[in-house]
């Protein structure tokens, strides 16, 4: 019986579905422009040159893996050129590279959207995936629970991402993916082209919520609309 529901979604994300006039996409309505990065993070991301910078953060909930796993992630990471920023709590992983800075916490809106970052690895919670959308930014993507396989399903399926099965990951797998999505331009041309759909909207997706919050609080609720 609710008068309005507000759905983080939006259909450069979601496949095509029937749906409600008091249904409101507001998805990526958290997302923002890019601010300055700290100057410890910004002498490291202009140290990568050429070759870009890659983040990796699995967010506040699975930010740390198992060790073994850790490990061939880190060997992973130190065969590639690029810089590698990654969020990680917990015991450092052995075969740790000099190109990789590992982080407790970092910025992660404003790194994904600096021109140097090249590559998203994320566990693919809607808060990130919407974020990469934002940016442009393509994902290796190591779903662990809760939404996250089916949003980063719906990622692969329109050619912005590559899935890694945390079960079965070793380094040459994961190295794999990452090189696909590295080398392999369609992975972030199909990004920016859903980045560009995303942006392409009459309204912001929080002045659109705001709008019809309003619309129901002036007219005493939505059924006029449902009618």
């Amino acid at each position: 019986n609710a008068d309005i529901w507000l759905m983080r979604n939006d259909f450069s994300f979601e496949f095509p579905r029937p749906t409600m006039p008091n249904i409101v996409y507001m998805g990526g309505f958290q997302c923002k422009p890019a601010k300055p990065l700290p100057d410890d993070l910004e002498k490291f991301v202009q140290s990568s040159g050429d070759h870009g910078v890659i983040i990796m953060s699995l967010g506040s909930v699975f930010g740390q893996l198992l060790s073994e796993i850790n490990d061939e992630i880190a060997a992973a990471f130190a065969q590639l050129p690029q810089k590698v920023i990654w969020r990680h709590t917990g015991p450092q992983p052995a075969n740790l590279g000099n190109n990789t800075m590992i982080v407790d916490w970092l910025p992660q809106n404003d790194l994904l959207g600096h021109p140097q970052t090249k590559l998203f690895v994320a566990h693919g919670g809607t808060n990130g995936v919407q974020e990469a959308i934002y940016h442009g930014v393509p994902i290796v993507g190591l779903p662990i629970s809760f939404d996250q396989p089916d949003n980063l399903f719906r990622m692969q399926a329109k050619g912005t991402a590559k899935i890694v099965d945390v079960a079965t990951l070793d380094r040459t797998v994961f190295l794999e993916a990452l090189k696909e999505v590295l080398h392999n331009p369609s992975y972030r041309e199909n990004m920016q082209r859903l980045s560009k759909l995303h942006h392409d909207q009459p309204m912001k997706p929080l002045d659109l919520a705001i709008f019809w919050i309003e619309f129901v609080m002036r007219n005493k609720g939505s059924q006029n609309v449902l009618d």
